[in-house]
């Protein structure tokens, strides 16, 4: 009975595991494209950002009603990177998805509005659970209709309507304010030449 218990919790664990579909094949970028200045290599295994601004867009389909997750790692307390969601269209240029999506933000040093997990000045963190610089973290985002929650090493730290009340624009390089579609393509930024951030899994599990 025990050994039948035992088996039934790793097989159930390798199942849940399973519904994570891979973007990223862990060799290569195939089927992810660069826009913009900078690039995304691949170092023993992971994706590594290298210059900026630019953006690395994964061009094979729409995202919306579903889970995409991101295991990522910085190397300072300040070291910047974004996952971009609900992009309209395949983005010409890193500020199309500035612009036309959403920025979920990865930065250990920015205010609540800014930091980690945040939607990008537009919806604050309510903790910090980011790991600090070399540990690895998981941040699920789930896209629901017009709800995006993100999920940072287990723990909700943000959860955002379409339509809720933002703060006003107040910097050049802020997003537009304006709706998002329910869903669009992806992206990963590589934000400046002193920001090094390395990504190892990039997935997604359609919602039921």
């Amino acid at each position: 009975m025990k050994s039948l218990l035992i088996a039934t919790v790793l097989f159930t664990g390798i199942m849940q595991a399973a519904d994570f579909q891979p973007l990223y094949n862990g060799k290569d970028l195939d089927g992810w494209k660069m826009v913009g200045p900078g690039r995304f290599v691949i170092e023993d295994g992971l994706m590594k950002t290298e210059g900026g601004m630019g953006l690395l867009y994964y061009t094979g389909r729409k995202f919306g009603d579903c889970v995409i997750r991101v295991v990522f790692k910085t190397t300072s307390p300040h070291s910047n990177s974004g996952v971009f969601i609900r992009l309209p269209e395949p983005p010409p240029d890193p500020w199309y998805a500035v612009h036309n999506g959403y920025e979920v933000q990865i930065d250990a040093g920015g205010d609540d509005w800014h930091a980690t997990g945040a939607i990008y000045s537009l919806s604050k963190i309510t903790s910090r659970q980011q790991k600090p610089q070399g540990e690895w973290n998981t941040m699920d985002i789930e896209l629901k209709g017009q709800t995006t929650r993100v999920t940072l090493n287990g723990v909700v730290i943000d959860t955002f309507q379409g339509s809720q009340p933002v703060p006003e624009r107040k910097q050049w390089y802020e997003p537009i304010r304006g709706p998002r579609p329910d869903s669009g393509y992806i992206g990963l930024q590589n934000h400046d030449q002193s920001s090094t951030v390395y990504f190892k899994e990039v997935s997604f599990k359609p919602l039921n």
